[in-house]
């Protein structure tokens, strides 16, 4: 599952696409948005890079 994007915080830097391994982002229009689901390990290295803090942890049950 992908780490949700806080699209009020993305500035479309996109250094959260660049870190992504899994081709799981990408910039559309002035923000990063997920195109590839399925392809997340919910690595976390796009969270670690994006110096806004847009994308969220994920929430475990």
């Amino acid at each position: 599952m992908p780490r949700p994007i806080i699209n009020d915080e993305c500035t479309g830097c996109g250094l959260c696409v660049d870190v992504c391994e899994s081709d799981v982002l990408d910039i559309v229009g002035d923000t990063a948005v997920v195109v590839n689901e399925d392809a997340c390990t919910a690595c976390g290295d796009c969270m670690e890079e994006c110096p806004m803090g847009a994308i969220e942890e994920i929430e475990e049950d």
